[in-house]
């Protein structure tokens, strides 16, 4: 390998991180990611799942071409949950980097695919990205929590706050509180503080 080869591969995982990091900081493509207006024109939304499905589909190849430029591997996955697409990246090195600190690069590189699925379908989009399972784990940490809490409160009685949350986060404590009798869980405060509350009922 020639000198200059060898310091152009030195440089990339440096050059990588430096785009992730724009991306998480100011929420717009970096140099050589695709923008989200490069995608097909609007088309005529179809039903359901099938526009579900179209969803997952856009953000795979917009991921997909980000991936590249960014020079990381990883699968990614299309799924639809409910009443959302929901798109995975896993088995790559290094994908860590594309989650951040608490998720954050994570949240801003699901708001990029949001945007561009949005402007190549003309709707909203509520879908989900996920890396490394880091939401996946994050989900069933969440309701472990949120089951432990609502035992506690059902044998001791009286109220126990939760730390803020996002919305889907609480949604978790939520439901993980609903099956368990004897205790009730609310929303309190104000973003980005809001957080759950679990109650004992009787």
């Amino acid at each position: 390998m020639t000198t200059e080869a060898a310091a152009h591969d030195a440089a990339q995982p440096e050059a990588a991180e430096e785009a992730v990091e724009t991306v998480a900081e100011q929420g717009v493509e970096s140099e050589g990611v695709p923008s989200p207006t490069e995608t097909a024109a609007p088309a005529e939304a179809p039903d359901d799942e099938d526009r579900l499905v179209e969803e997952g589909e856009i953000a795979g190849d917009y991921l997909e071409q980000l991936l590249d430029v960014l020079d990381f591997d990883g699968d990614i996955d299309l799924d639809v949950d409910g009443d959302r697409a929901v798109v995975s990246i896993d088995g790559g090195d290094d994908l860590s980097k594309l989650v951040g600190r608490k998720g954050e690069v994570l949240d801003a590189l699901q708001e990029l695919t949001r945007l561009a699925v949005q402007q190549a379908t003309g709707d909203r989009s509520r879908l989900m990205l996920d890396i490394a399972r880091w939401r996946a784990d994050r989900r069933d940490r969440l309701a472990r929590l949120g089951t432990e809490v609502a035992n506690r409160v059902a044998e001791k009685g009286g109220r126990e706050a939760l730390d803020p949350m996002t919305p889907f986060e609480r949604k978790i404590v939520h439901d993980a509180v609903a099956a368990v009798d004897g205790v009730v869980s609310e929303s309190e405060g104000v973003e980005p503080k809001r957080h759950v509350v679990v109650i004992k009922t009787s």
